[in-house]
């Protein structure tokens, strides 16, 4: 029963469409935030762990910034630390 509870909280969907240059990686939220993330096919750095992480990072710098009570639901992100954030997972892929 542990197990099934534990399957049940799983956000990251894994990949999603293998292509020749690209593969495709899914992440969902509690509230239906869908998060995908591109990678080139030749990056075989990255393994599974890495992408599972990448998403979780993404998703807790994500709340951040819906959780800051100056934000307006549905306006674009204007946050440094949420482009910064990005901006180091974009490094860190490439």
């Amino acid at each position: 029963m542990g197990k099934a509870l534990v399957d049940q909280r799983e956000l990251y969907l894994g990949l999603l469409y293998p292509t020749e240059d690209y593969k495709v990686y899914g992440y969902v939220t509690n509230s239906k935030v869908k998060f995908v993330m591109v990678v080139d096919s030749s990056n075989t750095a990255l393994r599974d762990n890495e992408i599972r992480s990448m998403f979780r990072k993404l998703h807790n710098s994500y709340t951040d910034v819906m959780c800051n009570p100056f934000y307006n639901p549905g306006d674009c992100i204007h946050s440094r630390a949420f482009d910064n954030m990005v901006t180091s997972m974009m490094m860190q892929v490439c």
